[in-house]
């Protein structure tokens, strides 16, 4: 494991994240993160800080209102969430990373269009 640092396009939001050099992500075919093309590192709260930016953060919620969608006020982009499926902990878009400490990336597709039927306690598991 190891400390990668993240942030907004504006860089007013910035973030770290502790994960593993090669990231195992997500690519979820639901509205939002297909429009967004979000790429979801889901971490556990402990394995997230946030560095700087809380103030320029405005969250969006829609459906259930349980995801907490997290958007730069400034520059628009969401670079992390709390997500219904792990509301103790974090759903980091690894675009938003910084390359450098980055050693690879395997991405696996998840269904969120049918997410009820799959997961009917609405959460899923850490990876």
């Amino acid at each position: 494991m190891i400390t990668h640092t993240g942030s907004c396009h504006c860089g007013r939001v910035s973030f770290e994240v502790v994960a593993p050099a090669k990231l195992q992500v997500s690519e979820c075919n639901c509205s939002i993160c297909s429009k967004a093309g979000f790429l979801h590192l889901i971490v556990p709260a402990g394995r997230f800080k946030l560095l700087s930016g809380k103030d320029d953060l405005t969250n969006y919620q829609f459906n259930t209102a349980t995801a907490k969608h997290l958007f730069c006020s400034v520059c628009g982009i969401k670079s992390f969430y709390v997500p219904r499926s792990h509301p103790d902990g974090f759903s980091v878009n690894a675009r938003c990373l910084d390359p450098d400490t980055i050693e690879g990336m395997t991405t696996t597709q998840i269904n969120g269009r049918e997410w009820e039927q799959q997961f009917p306690d609405g959460r899923g598991e850490y990876e």
